[in-house]
């Protein structure tokens, strides 16, 4: 049987390493002959002059042939192997046919063996890649999430890493954090992406601005409601640099491109500070902010004007939820002119956690009618 064009097809479609698709090929023939003729022992090689799998059998030399199947004679088995003596063990061209039933069986071990090789291929392509940000081309979507291509490998992106309200397209470049790299595929994906995480967010600031990559400008803590918004400490390790100016850029030039990628999503970037009163007030952008009072370790209260509460609050509760989040503490929001019956206070305990939330801890008690503000 000539596989000199399977095995090139598969060698230049796939990436394969020819010799082990050859062995593979190889190995799967065998079987099929071992199922058919149980009492021969076999060897199977692939001719690259003629393209040709050649398969052999296993005799013996003797003086006197009593069994064809298993013995050859000294004069026959010359002609093979001038240097053959008796009892020597010499290979001698098989040429009986196998059936349907072992052709089938040599097929599906060959697929099986191509597969895992494929696998492996992938696994050690990417696995130095993992945590890392990758590009990629949307390919389809289906109900477990999209489907990219990251070459001419396909990758999956879950429903759950993906950002909330995000409406990615067929043929659409996107960039993702490579999650998980598997030795084996987990349905059909060997590799898992995400875009829901802090950890995209971060690994973004680092593609961009190279001071961060570099470490002159360190991201001390980040917190994030994908699709709503990213807040993050950040730090410089010279006082000549500038580290929310820096991540920002002249114009926005630096994080403009990270704002694209994540579509409607905002970004707070916060410079660290060892004052809480004033982390706590700038983690509560872009409300304007009168007065920080730390009451303990656990708990802040802040004084602010009536029309800069619902910036405060930010939509649903998620921008003092995030604040919680970011400086670990429960903050208490506080009208410099408090109303009659509606009292309007707000309580974020950073220590507890909504199911499903991708941020961290925190909860958040509002009445009904202010979230939706």
């Amino acid at each position: 049987m000539n596989l000199s064009d399977v095995i090139e097809g598969l060698v230049e479609e796939r990436g394969l390493d020819k010799d082990k698709v050859v062995t593979i090929v190889c190995e799967g023939i065998q079987a099929a002959y071992v199922k058919k003729y149980p009492e021969l022992r076999f060897h199977t090689t692939f001719n690259k002059k003629t393209g040709n799998l050649e398969v052999f059998t296993e005799k013996s030399v003797v003086a006197s042939v009593t069994d064809d199947e298993k013995e050859i004679s000294l004069r026959r088995s010359k002609v093979l192997n001038p240097q053959a003596q008796l009892s020597d063990i010499v290979n001698v061209p098989f040429d009986e046919p196998i059936g349907r039933i072992e052709i089938l069986l040599a097929k599906q071990l060959i697929a099986g063996k191509i597969r895992d090789l494929e696998h492996l291929a992938v696994f050690n392509e990417f696995q130095d890649k993992k945590d890392t940000i990758i590009n990629a081309v949307v390919h389809k979507r289906e109900r477990a999430g999209f489907v990219v291509k990251i070459g001419e490998v396909m990758a999956l992106l879950p429903m759950e890493n993906s950002i909330q309200g995000e409406a990615l397209r067929v043929g659409h470049p996107i960039k993702a954090l490579l999650q998980e790299v598997l030795p084996s595929a987990r349905g059909d994906f060997q590799l898992i992406l995400d875009r829901a995480s802090s950890d995209f967010v971060q690994k973004l600031l680092e593609l961009e601005i190279p001071e961060v990559y570099e470490g002159l400008v360190e991201i001390k803590k980040i917190v994030r409601i994908p699709g709503y918004k990213t807040k993050a400490i950040v730090a410089s390790s010279s006082r000549e640099i500038d580290p929310v100016g820096t991540c920002v850029g002249v114009g926005g030039a630096r994080i403009k491109p990270i704002l694209r990628e994540l579509g409607q999503e905002k970004i707070d970037l916060i410079e660290e500070t060892e004052s809480l009163e004033t982390l706590v007030r700038h983690s509560l952008k872009p409300a304007e902010i009168d007065k920080v009072e730390i009451m303990n370790e656990e708990k802040a209260i802040v004084w602010l004007a009536q029309d800069q509460r619902s910036y405060a609050i930010g939509k649903m509760g998620q921008n003092i939820l995030l604040a919680s989040k970011l400086t670990g503490i429960e903050i208490q929001l506080q009208d410099l002119t408090p109303t009659s019956a509606e009292s309007m206070s707000l309580f974020v305990d950073s220590e507890e956690s909504d199911k499903d939330d991708h941020t961290g801890n925190g909860k958040i008690n509002i009445d009904d009618e202010e979230a939706q503000s």
